[in-house]
């Protein structure tokens, strides 16, 4: 074949291989320099060259390719850079994709697999950022992935954990620098020894750990909430032990990194805002770091005004001069030095709502349940502390053992589970109440609690016999009576309820001259407001503690059952973000509720006034949203009791001294019990303009019902006007309705209250608007639940696109009255109608 013959064979060639060629792939005939990329299918990734920061240095990266901020997710040669332009990224003659410098015969990086057949392989560039070795047959076969050699990131849908089949073994490592993305200092992999566990390390100290899975998320990630965004798969067999985080959205960008400073963050990408935000970090706080209050010491982030650290139950400071000065490194050692051996009378003290400690040394047997793990424990002398394993998957499944030092335990307001701490028989009585006599003094213990018992029985029957002179002079009009030592209260309140909550202390009860005194008689100059039960005084007790007095009116549109409803209720739930009841008086015809004294009022009184709004600041106006979420999450989720409210709104959130809110009224309320998230009823009640239209049209009320009334007053929050208003320039006649208008035309920014000025930063109002109009969306179940509202609010996250609301609209009167209606009938004459969005 002559010289121009081969030319041509030549020239068509390589004419053919790149016509071939796809703008994802390299393959034997065709490799890519330095200044030249690789971009997957979708166009969401690059592959090329890339030099980091101020560095000169060139490595072989992979980043995305449709955000502005350039952002590398993976390095080929971390550890290897190039120290000038020349390289070149090809499959070499054994199949392999490897990196070549000029001049160099052997590559400074490669895939280093075993490959059947010479270029008999292709590389190509995925749209999840996974680089993949493919066999060049019709099976295409993965011989090599980068997803399997992870750097500092962690994408969508790529797993960190171990193979034990194959031994190998995902996890993320930190640059050393912004300028070096060599292997730095911090690596964040699961530790699958004992019971496995997301672990952060420095070097090879344990710097942070996630905590166990719980059969939903990690125990240590209360933040880690199930939501439209996310979903999570753990895996935990004999073959693997891995953690794959997936998105529900293709267009959310999203990533986690491992950052040189010892952080684990997520990020996502605002498109709006142009930047990544953060949404999740860790640690970030003291009790996040790994041993804080070292051996058999749990942390408290709550303890503010005192050392975060505390000993479990049994244990005390192993060095009380250094956790007076507040370090808590050394830890706790059993009080005596007691070394735990089985004793008479042993049992467990429950320590709530904890990150398990460390469980790398702890003993797992996943077909014990709770009951069988205790007696387990109990039965094994080494054995000092037990819990759930999978205690958030149905039922609870599975038992955690510990048999030494109980390491980096910590407490949330909210989360975490339940751990069972064993101690000894004085030690059990002191946290139960109970237990023998103790052994000296019996004696004097004896006479001198007879002696007190015999003065109490004599001043109480004395007690009685005057209550009983001035109750028979009002027996013929007080639908509550007292006879002998309990109260046998009649009428609808059901008094086996209330007098419970008096024997445990729950609720005291107040004699109406008490209250008379404190309230000026209940004087019109003490008068805090009215409502639909009655009246509101301000009072103050011969101790000079201030109060606040609710008085049932006799012709409330609100009765004996709600007085009830609220009685029993609220003294059971203690929350900062709840108003706090102080007892109740039921003397004749009077029924009174004493609470806290808030002297801020409610919000409405402010949120709603042209002149006091401008008190309230963008950033305290945050506060109170989220300090109402917070409070609504602990009825819905976190309480002793799952309870309703049915009743939400401005009038009924109160503001204390530092303008902190408290959700008011639970006169309304619902409880549920056991797995119930749902009812229906016959006799609607509630507060015209917050009810959600399936609670309102048909009965049916749900913790959605209370998302829905939280939305509107989110919208009423920020925007300073209530839902009531009217709103002629809009199709909708309500607050709800003139947003979405707004909102569908990308104006949202005209509802912002004008006092607020340039407090405001426009992204955060966008933010608040969305979420307002995702709760307040026409279908239940389109909602989020409160988990996720709150984790909406004080993340930077992705939100979905609400869809449009269903608009209660007023039609007979004007007005924010409460009102009740049974059948078709109502009490204010109120006619609800359902309007959809056009």
């Amino acid at each position: 074949m002559n010289p121009v013959d081969w030319l041509v064979r030549i020239l068509l060639l390589f004419f053919l291989s790149h016509l071939s060629f796809s703008a994802d792939t390299i393959t034997i005939d065709h490799f890519i320099k330095d200044g030249k990329v690789i971009v997957s299918g979708g166009k969401i990734f690059a592959l090329g060259f890339f030099s980091p920061g101020s560095s000169r240095n060139r490595y072989v990266g992979i980043w995305y390719n449709q955000v502005s901020e350039k952002t590398v997710v993976w390095v080929a040669n971390r550890e290897k850079p190039l120290d000038d332009s020349s390289g070149i990224l090809s499959i070499d003659s054994r199949g392999n994709l490897a990196l070549f410098q000029r001049n160099q015969a052997h590559p400074v990086w490669s895939t280093n697999v075993s490959i059947t057949g010479t270029g008999n392989s292709i590389a190509q560039l995925l749209d999840s950022g996974n680089l993949v070795l493919l066999q060049n047959d019709s099976r295409r076969a993965v011989l090599w992935q980068s997803f399997d050699y992870p750097t500092n990131t962690m994408l969508p849908f790529m797993k960190l954990g171990l193979s034990f089949k194959t031994g190998l073994n995902r996890f993320l490592t930190s640059w050393k620098s912004p300028d070096d993305p060599g292997i730095g200092d911090f690596s964040y992999r699961i530790d699958p020894s004992g019971f496995p566990q997301l672990s952060l390390y420095k070097g090879s100290a344990l710097w942070w750990r996630s905590g166990t899975w719980t059969g939903q998320r990690w125990s240590g990630v209360p933040e880690m909430t199930r939501n439209y965004i996310f979903n999570v798969s753990f895996v935990n067999t004999d073959d693997e032990v891995s953690i794959t985080y997936g998105v529900t959205n293709a267009s959310i960008i999203t990533r986690m990194i491992t950052n040189e400073t010892g952080i684990q963050e997520r990020f996502t990408w605002s498109n709006q805002a142009r930047k990544w935000i953060g949404f999740w970090s860790a640690p970030k706080e003291q009790c996040d770091l790994y041993g804080h209050c070292g051996p058999n010491g749990c942390c408290n982030p709550d303890n503010s005004d005192r050392f975060e650290c505390t000993c479990f139950p049994g244990f005390e400071p192993k060095s009380p001069q250094e956790w007076y000065i507040r370090n808590g490194a050394g830890g706790c050692v059993r009080k005596g030095n007691v070394s735990a051996t089985c004793r008479n009378g042993e049992g467990f003290v429950k320590v709530a709502r904890v990150k398990v400690p460390n469980t790398s040394a702890a003993r797992v047997d996943m077909s014990l349940g709770l009951k069988r793990c205790e007696e387990k424990c109990l039965r094994d002398c080494s054995c000092v502390a037990y819990a759930g394993a999978y205690y958030e998957s149905k039922g609870g499944i599975g038992c955690l053992t510990w048999h030494g030092d109980l390491v980096d335990a910590r407490t949330y307001t909210a989360a975490g589970q339940d751990l069972y701490i064993r101690v000894d028989a004085d030690e059990l009585a002191r946290y139960t109440k109970k237990g023998p006599l103790q052994k000296k003094g019996v004696l004097a213990v004896i006479i001198v609690s007879a002696a007190v018992v015999f003065l109490i029985v004599v001043a109480f029957l004395s007690w009685l016999v005057r209550r009983k002179r001035r109750g028979n002079r009002r027996q013929s009009r007080n639908p509550f009576s007292f006879a002998g030592s309990s109260s046998l209260i009649e009428d609808s309140v059901d008094g086996k309820d209330i007098e419970e909550s008096r024997r445990n202390a729950d609720l005291p009860f107040f004699d109406l001259s008490t209250i008379a005194a404190a309230t000026n008689n209940f004087s019109s100059d003490n008068k805090l407001g009215q409502g639909g039960f009655g009246t509101v005084y301000k009072g103050l007790l011969f101790n000079r503690k201030e109060i606040a007095v609710k008085r049932l009116s006799k012709h409330s549109g609100q009765g004996v059952e709600e007085f009830k409803n609220e009685i029993v209720l609220i003294a059971k739930l203690q929350h900062r973000n709840l108003v706090r009841i102080l007892g109740c008086c039921i003397e004749g015809e009077e029924k009174l509720l004493i609470y806290e004294y808030l002297p801020n009022k409610s919000l409405d009184s402010i949120i709603f006034d042209e002149t006091k709004r401008s008190s309230l600041d963008w950033k305290k106006r945050i506060e109170i949203i989220c300090g109402v979420a917070r409070g609504i999450l602990y009825l819905h989720q976190d309480s002793r009791l799952r309870i309703i409210h049915r009743d939400l709104k401005a009038s009924n959130v109160l503001l204390d001294a530092a303008m902190n809110p408290k959700i008011s009224d639970f006169g309304m309320a619902r409880i549920f019990g056991g797995d119930q998230i749902e009812g229906n009823t016959n006799r609607v009640v509630g507060t015209y303009g917050y009810m959600s239209p399936e609670y309102a049209m048909e009965g049916h009320f749900s913790m959605k019902s209370d998302v829905y009334s939280f939305g509107v007053l989110l919208l009423e929050i920020i925007t300073g006007r209530k839902n009531s208003d009217d709103y002629p320039d809009s199709p909708s006649s309500n607050l709800v309705g003139h947003v979405w208008e707004l909102w569908k035309h990308d104006r949202a920014m005209e509802v912002v209250d004008s006092t607020l000025g340039d407090s405001c930063p426009a992204n955060e109002f966008l933010k608040c608007i969305q979420i307002g109009l995702l709760c307040v969306q026409e279908h239940a179940t389109d909602r989020p639940t409160m988990s996720t509202v709150v984790f909406m609010l004080g993340n930077e996250t992705v939100l979905a696109p609400p869809k449009q609301p269903a608009f209660i609209m007023k039609k007979a009167r004007k007005g924010d009255e409460t009102w009740s209606s049974e059948g078709t009938s109502s009490v204010n004459d109120v006619t609800v109608t359902m309007v959809q969005a056009r």
